[in-house]
């Protein structure tokens, strides 16, 4: 489940909507009409259903795809998780694809041909998710990894290459002063979809079936095509004048840029906190359903809702938080960071103890304590990623705090069946052993993380800059 993007998103959200930033730099190429245009509720909810496309997609292969691999299959959980981790690897293509589409159209449109294109490659990844299965169980590794690594190098590469842009188009389907409620909106969509999706898959296949699975995918590759489309055709207007590509901003003036951002000791802190946090915080990502299987004999329906118990603790716990605590100064919320991040080790904890103890019944418990401090956490965590933004370079630090959490929730991940792997089948530990650590290391960066997050160098930080 892609919750890291949403954070970083989010983040973004979060600092359009801020006064302080409303100074926006031109853009070579003219606007579709962002700043003529009136809020619209109703095309903003049409632009949002694109996210229920994407949160299906995360979950038939984070989730379904995932499980069926290492707790069906028996694969190493190491390259599973390797294969997750790959499209995170592959983030400098949502820059490159954003900048492009600023610059240069596609087929007379800024965005949705983009958009197109990715979803595209996205769509095409489904059926050699099916097919790798398919030959692993006819006892073709070679051919089922090699099948298996070029489905989400596509599935990787037209996600990231349509992420951003898809965002661009959101933003400027509102005025200025409506565009942080807009991109807001379209995440949250994203975040309530991810345990709907999770508990609507998990029901369907309650136990693996190869036919089931195969049906799953042709149904997910309709549905996903379907909703991109739908959200997307006629959102945007063709090109009235000619495009200019822009002779500014070159690797030259970016690389100058990032080394004056990484020059301030307290953007090296941050960042490093945000790494370790999110490092920690997914390294379950890859194992937790495997986990279900192997220590307790769950079936693939149950696993599957575990994502709908900790999301839906996180979705409900993130929008109290925005509720309750909106008018707070972003800098402010550290604290909050750090809570959340506490509650998140307690969690993993108490499931290290469900793992080495053998106790089922504290199994939902320990996901919704886990739920809820991340909720909280990503509710302080973005506000500091917003007031670590100052409006005139937003873009800069924002890219490097996307950067930071999207390539350290793929090393996380990786990480995390990486040591169940050196567990289990390295030493010949249990699966309830195994797993129990992995758990406990985890919540151990957790709480690492919160002693390195700094609150007064975040407040200096923004005194500063403002």
């Amino acid at each position: 489940m892609d919750w890291i993007t949403v954070v970083a998103s989010v983040a973004i959200c979060y600092s359009l909507g801020m006064e302080s930033d409303m100074n926006q730099p031109t853009t070579v190429l003219p606007a579709s009409s962002s700043t003529a245009v009136s809020f619209n509720i109703w095309r903003t909810l049409r632009l949002s259903s694109f996210q229920i496309g994407s949160a299906t997609a995360d979950i038939l292969t984070a989730s379904v795809w995932n499980r069926v691999m290492i707790a069906e299959l028996g694969m190493p959980a190491t390259w599973v998780g390797l294969l997750l981790a790959l499209q995170y690897l592959l983030m400098p293509i949502s820059f490159w694809a954003g900048h492009r589409s600023d610059t240069r159209p596609l087929a007379g449109r800024r965005r949705v041909s983009y958009i197109w294109l990715g979803r595209g490659l996205v769509v095409l990844s489904f059926p050699l998710l099916g097919m790798s299965i398919a030959l692993f169980e006819d006892g073709d590794m070679t051919q089922g990894w090699l099948v298996a690594l070029v489905c989400f190098l596509l599935f990787g590469a037209g996600k990231l290459f349509s992420g951003s842009v898809y965002l661009a188009l959101v933003r400027e389907s509102a005025p200025p002063t409506k565009q942080g409620i807009a991109i807001g909106i379209v995440e949250t969509v994203l975040i309530a979809f991810f345990p709907i999706m999770a508990i609507a898959y998990g029901r369907w296949m309650e136990h693996y079936d190869p036919q089931t699975f195969a049906t799953m995918i042709g149904f997910t590759a309709v549905y996903c095509a379907f909703w991109w489309f739908f959200a997307t055709i006629k959102s945007e207007r063709p090109l009235a004048v000619p495009a200019v590509a822009s002779r500014s901003g070159g690797w030259g003036e970016t690389v100058g840029k990032f080394k004056h951002v990484w020059a301030d000791g307290r953007v090296r802190r941050f960042f490093l906190f945000l790494f370790v946090a999110t490092f920690a915080a997914w390294m379950q990502d890859n194992i937790l359903e495997p986990f279900g299987a192997n220590v307790f004999g769950l079936p693939t329906g149950q696993t599957t809702r575990f994502t709908g118990y900790w999301g839906g603790a996180t979705l409900f716990i993130l929008v109290l938080s925005f509720i309750i605590w909106r008018k707070r100064h972003p800098e402010t919320l550290s604290s909050f960071a750090k809570v959340g991040l506490g509650i998140m080790a307690a969690g993993l904890l108490l499931l290290a103890l469900t793992s080495v103890g053998e106790q089922r019944h504290m199994l939902e418990m320990s996901l919704l304590v886990f739920g809820g401090g991340f909720g909280l956490y990503t509710f302080g965590g973005v506000s500091l990623m917003a007031a670590m933004s100052p409006a005139r370079d937003a873009g800069a630090y924002l890219g490097l705090w996307t950067v930071c959490i999207l390539v350290s929730k793929g090393l996380g991940t990786f990480a995390g069946g990486l040591l169940r792997d050196i567990f289990h089948l390295g030493l010949g530990w249990s699966f309830a052993l195994s797993y129990g650590l992995v758990f406990a290391i985890a919540a151990a960066g957790l709480v690492i993380a919160a002693l390195l997050l700094n609150g007064r160098q975040v407040i200096s930080f923004v005194h500063e800059h403002q």
